[in-house]
């Protein structure tokens, strides 16, 4: 689920009142804690998920940062750890959004009242966080439980989260003035940001732990979807049977199905959020669309100070 202004009644006032703040596109108050910027509705919840969260050692906790392919990667492995061989009756996806089944667990499950009974729910726990790694619970890190973490090209998740904010924030006016987010996103002033921040701690510790913690790419997904999701199924202990099944999960997870159900073209999951908003295009490379060359370069300087150093390129 991505995460949108709080209800204004939180009561979350006291939290964050020496944190800094500041206007994010002009319509919505972030605060940082532990380096990082978030609505400050989120900040009792994460600080609660952190702080008393018990992970057991067959949950996988699904992470990523927004607008970097989140949907697609709960449906995968929703398909692949829960509903492997559905018949016309029994299709998660058809029932659902994919947001409903695989809970963002600090924005839905610690804002929920009363709070769920998180281990009540069936073995294996499928969970996601768009939280970094660094405020995640320490019995997720460890424990055996496992983490999948997908990243995206920057250019490309700019633009959707750009696309996605002034939807929601600027409905009813002319869009955020580009060059002005461009700015926002390389600055890391932006909701779960700073966006490189966040890749980069995901990326060390993988690099770490590769048992532990699996490192997608969106693009590679796209590129080569049948290697990729292999090694995603082998990675979650749930190897395909067939090349068939690899095609059968791929198909039901695709786009144009996804945005097509109508669970996906009505309704809505949290705070108003239209279902279809989390399948705009999916594409790879809509950035050329949008960003000018100095606004490329400007991104690009960013990448290859943040991240290539690492050995990480995106």
């Amino acid at each position: 689920m991505e995460d949108l202004p709080s209800n204004p009644n939180s009561n979350n006032d006291e939290i964050h009142l020496n944190l800094p703040k500041v206007r994010f596109m002009d319509a919505m108050d972030i605060v940082q804690w532990e380096g990082f910027w978030f609505e400050p509705g989120l900040l009792q919840p994460a600080m609660t998920f952190r702080s008393s969260f018990q992970a057991e050692d067959d949950d996988v906790i699904l992470t990523s940062n927004m607008k970097t392919g989140t949907t697609w990667l709960k449906s995968l492995c929703l398909c692949i750890l829960k509903n492997p061989k559905p018949d016309e009756d029994y299709d998660l996806l058809v029932k659902d959004n994919p947001h409903f089944h695989v809970p963002t667990i600090e924005s839905t499950i610690y804002r929920t009242k009363p709070l769920i009974d998180l281990y009540k729910a069936p073995s294996p726990r499928l969970f996601h966080s768009h939280l970094p790694y660094i405020v995640l619970p320490d019995s997720v890190k460890n424990t055996d439980c496992k983490i999948v973490y997908i990243a995206r090209n920057p250019k490309d998740t700019l633009i959707s989260m750009w696309h996605y904010f002034n939807s929601i924030l600027h409905s009813d006016q002319n869009p955020f003035p580009l060059d002005k987010t461009v700015d926002c996103f390389l600055s890391g002033v932006h909701q779960y940001g700073p966006f490189f921040d966040h890749v980069l701690q995901y990326w060390l510790e993988s690099q770490k732990s590769p048992q532990k913690i699996l490192f997608l790419k969106y693009e590679e997904l796209k590129s080569d979807p049948k290697r990729e999701v292999k090694k995603l199924a082998e990675f979650l202990g749930k190897p395909f049977a067939s090349e068939e099944e690899i095609d059968k999960v791929l198909w039901r997870c695709s786009l144009e199905r996804l945005k097509n159900l109508e669970v996906n073209k009505n309704g809505s999951i949290l705070y108003n959020v239209h279902n279809s908003l989390f399948f705009r295009k999916g594409v790879v490379g809509d950035w050329k669309n949008y960003l000018t060359p100095k606004m490329e370069e400007k991104v690009n300087q960013t990448n290859r100070i943040k991240l290539e150093e690492h050995g990480l390129f995106l």
